[in-house]
């Protein structure tokens, strides 16, 4: 490693920065729609309802398993060394964050059989 590699990034903080603000609203959006989703099949019943509810229990985790994944690595954005050898990494890290969320999100639709 050279010595500029290791010298302190004076703007490590901006990729995570921006990559929260895109992040956790996002994320809250996907959330609650998550847990609202169940009234779009609050007039169904018998087998429908039953499949539906079976599926989007499984998104429903599928989603909050995402959530969290995507969590940990918008911390782990933050919690990088501040070192220009480090600055790839946490630019990595912040994209993949909110890419995390919307690719969590497009699964839960995907996975949820709608009526």
């Amino acid at each position: 490693m050279s010595e500029n590699a290791s010298a302190p990034d004076p703007h490590a903080w901006i990729a995570p920065l921006i990559s929260t603000v895109v992040t956790l609203p996002l994320g809250l959006l996907a959330l609650l729609y998550g847990a609202l989703s169940p009234m779009e099949c609050d007039s169904c019943n018998g087998e429908v309802a039953e499949r539906f509810h079976d599926s989007w229990m499984i998104g429903w985790t599928v989603l909050w398993i995402g959530l969290l994944i995507a969590l940990a690595v918008l911390i782990a954005s933050w919690a990088l060394p501040r070192r220009l050898h480090y600055a790839a990494r946490r630019v990595g890290l912040a994209l993949a964050a909110p890419a995390t969320v919307v690719v969590t999100f497009v699964a839960f639709m995907a996975l949820v059989d709608w009526p």
